[in-house]
């Protein structure tokens, strides 16, 4: 079950990716057993843009259940996900700033996910770039399912938003957008599983944020704590 408390999302697409520095051989653990909950401390992160804005993104109430999957082979996996992203504007520009924001998470197969950047919880990319430039190189998944092999990484991204765009035709958005100060997004057993990984697998989530002043725009992306799926 997924909720928000933000209203609906429009302007430009909002791309996103997944790093992942690609670190095969990584021993394997046995098969995750079921109803494995791994409660999760999330995180925080605080950066100033160039015209004073300060941007603060949080992860909290995050937590992960693990169970094989129904065929109880070591290739599958189930995952159900709970947690809460938001992201918070103080300063001169706050209240005019329009935020984007877009939770997801980055799962790999014999891949260490752990080094995105060199705070390994906090990248930024403070210009009109866009978010896809701070994650880079992986896949991109909307729904349910994930198949990967050793050495593969998708980002499995949790908004697919649906709306009619400027001229009718059916518009779908990774994000939401919405007027500063305040935006967040909170999901609920929110479920994926795993298919074809024989090996070591790992998941971890991001919260990317977007934010648009009347001078500036600034990209920011906040990493949760790795964790095992077994």
């Amino acid at each position: 079950m997924f909720g928000s408390d933000v209203k609906p999302w429009g302007g430009r697409l909002f791309g996103i990716a997944a790093a992942v520095m690609m670190a095969c051989g990584v021993s394997a653990p046995g098969t995750a057993t079921a109803d494995t909950f791994i409660p999760l401390p999330g995180g925080v992160i605080t950066r100033e843009l160039a015209d004073g804005t300060t941007v603060t993104i949080r992860i909290d109430g995050e937590s992960a259940k693990i169970n094989p999957s129904m065929g109880s082979t070591p290739v599958h996996r189930n995952v159900w996900t709970t947690g809460r992203g938001s992201v918070d504007l103080a300063g001169p520009s706050a209240s005019t700033a329009t935020i984007k924001i877009s939770p997801g998470y980055v799962v790999g197969c014999q891949v260490d996910i752990g080094p995105f950047s060199e705070s390994s919880n906090a990248s930024e990319a403070p210009s009109g770039a866009g978010a896809q430039q701070l994650l880079q190189g992986a896949s991109e998944v909307v729904g349910g399912g994930i198949t990967l092999s050793a050495g593969q990484a998708v980002a499995r991204l949790m908004l697919d938003l649906e709306r009619p765009d400027d001229y009718g035709m059916e518009s779908h958005k990774r994000y939401n957008k919405v007027p500063g100060p305040h935006a967040s997004v909170s999901w609920v057993d929110e479920t994926f599983s795993v298919d074809g990984c024989g090996g070591y697998a790992q998941a971890r989530s991001f919260i990317l944020a977007e934010v648009d002043t009347t001078t500036f725009i600034g990209n920011l992306a906040l990493w949760g704590q790795p964790f095992s799926i077994g």
